[in-house]
Formats: C-alpha cells, sequence, structure tokens
C-alpha cells in the first residue's frame, strides 16, 4: 500500500509530536508538586500509575504511527 505524500509526513509528524507531548507529560507527572501523583509518603498513587500507563502506550503508539509516516516517506523519496 503506498501512502500519500501529505498523509506520509502527517503520520511523520504525528509522531514526532507524540514524542515531545508525552515525554514532557511524563516529566511534569514525576515532578508532580500538587499531590496527585505521590502521596505524604512520596509513594506512587493510583493517579501516577494510570496516567504513566497512559503515557507509555500512547508513545508506543505514536512511535509506530510515526514511523509508518516515516516509511512512507523514504519510500516516496525512492520514486520520485
Amino acid at each position: 500500500m503506498k501512502l500519500s505524500r501529505p498523509v506520509s509526513w502527517f503520520l511523520l509528524a504525528f509522531g514526532v509530536w507524540s514524542w515531545v507531548i508525552w515525554i514532557t507529560f511524563v516529566k511534569n507527572l514525576w515532578k508532580d508538586g500538587g499531590g496527585l501523583a505521590f502521596d505524604d509518603a512520596g509513594d506512587p498513587t493510583g493517579y501516577f500509575w494510570v496516567h504513566l500507563t497512559l503515557a507509555v502506550v500512547s508513545f508506543v503508539l505514536g512511535t509506530v504511527v510515526g514511523g509508518i509516516g516515516l516509511r512512507g516517506v523514504r519510500a516516496l523519496r525512492h520514486t520520485s
């Protein structure tokens, strides 16, 4: 299956966006000062684990989608 140029670039941009957003999110989650991610003893809460799982799954999916976009861009360059 061939991807069009705009779709390939969109998927690649989505993958890069996922890396930036979710890495930033995890850094902010880790440094949480509001008491949601860690309790008074410093132990992770349910909030922390749910959001960390969400971030990891989204990061993996973004990486896969970005990889598909990268393959599409490379394939278009070889046919040009």
